[in-house]
């Protein structure tokens, strides 16, 4: 019979798709973001904390992926075409269950990959959230490999998409390097740092770094070659617990602003347009000052839901020629930076 890698085509299962033993692949590759669905009205916080949680984490995949096999086996040609090979399809499931985690977790976001040991978020930071580049490589070799019937072409996609996360590793080790060399030429010694990449590339970096008390934000552009310099930002308050105000107590019984905290990391500031809005400063809808692309807001006494979650992340605006500017090293804004050999 004919082969589609190892696994074996049964005429019943050429009826239903001579590529059929991809589906288990492309739904357990998109399954773990079921979790959107979980939402409450009188909670917008579970929304964010469920999102990239136990569906995400790896001890789950195996379970997810079985899951997604089962689903799929309702079907019968698919259950008659997979007979004999169930472990084999379940483990082609479990690699795309398992990918998509990672991938998440190579990003800024936030990934519980580890839930229910720890529940940590990890996110490493190595590519922004939405990059157009992982995405076009491995869609012209998914499409090439579909056009001409060879895997030779999905390898050469996942090649180039895995030689782009590479560079964004050296990238972003360079870019953590400079924001250190920054915070010590201001005399600072930072408790933390982190530094995302920007908006679909690994050139220009959002760095920020505490000290005593405060959260700077910074731009930083790193090119290929490993020069860098730095956009100086801005500086806002750390917000704990301690600094809510006496109403914001009050209304914080479920815990909310620390739910939200642990989503952001941390990196939390109120708005300076809108000191009501605590917001993630790890993202932010512009480059000259920090105006949160989400957050969140205590309501009133006697609301259902004691926060109200802020996103405006669909009214966030780049501006390509900015961004050219800055790819580019033309942006007159930034300054040199000199890292000290072997430091950070």
């Amino acid at each position: 019979m004919p082969t589609i890698g190892d696994l074996t085509v049964s005429p019943a299962g050429r009826a239903a798709g001579a590529a059929l033993p991809h589906a288990p692949a492309r739904v357990a590759g998109a399954a773990p973001d079921l979790d959107v669905l979980i939402g409450s009205a009188t909670d917008p916080l579970l929304a964010v904390e469920f999102h990239r949680h136990f569906t995400h984490a790896l001890p789950f995949a195996p379970v997810g992926a079985a899951a997604v096999l089962g689903l799929l086996a309702i079907y019968r040609p698919w259950r008659e075409q997979w007979r004999g090979q169930w472990v084999a399809v379940w483990a082609v499931a479990l690699v795309a269950w398992v990918s998509h985690a990672l991938l998440d977790a190579a990003t800024s976001y936030g990934t519980l990959l580890l839930w229910p040991l720890t529940d940590r978020r990890y996110g490493w930071d190595f590519v922004a959230v939405v990059d157009p580049a992982v995405t076009v490589a491995l869609a012209i070799g998914l499409g090439f490999t579909w056009r001409r019937r060879s895997a030779a072409w999905a390898a050469v996609g996942l090649a180039v998409a895995a030689g782009y996360l590479g560079l964004g590793v050296v990238q972003h080790g360079r870019a953590v390097a400079a924001q250190a060399a920054v915070a010590a030429a201001r005399g600072h010694v930072p408790e933390r740092i982190e530094v995302m990449p920007t908006l679909g590339n690994v050139l220009v970096w959002r760095a920020l770094y505490e000290d005593d008390g405060k959260i700077y934000a910074d731009r930083v552009r790193v090119g290929l070659a490993g020069d860098a310099s730095v956009r100086p930002g801005w500086a806002l308050a750390h917000v704990r617990e301690g600094d809510l105000t006496a109403a914001e107590r009050a209304r914080n019984e479920r815990r909310s602003f620390a739910r939200f905290t642990w989503f952001a990391e941390g990196w939390v500031a109120r708005s300076p347009a809108d000191a009501t809005v605590l917001g993630d400063m790890r993202y932010s809808m512009s480059t000259e000052a920090f105006d949160p692309v989400w957050g969140i807001r205590f309501t009133a006494p006697g609301e259902a839901a004691e926060v109200a979650w802020v996103n405006r992340s669909r009214d966030r605006r780049v501006s390509p020629r900015e961004l050219w500017e800055e790819l580019m090293g033309r942006d007159p804004r930034f300054r040199p930076v000199t890292i000290r050999s072997g430091g950070r």
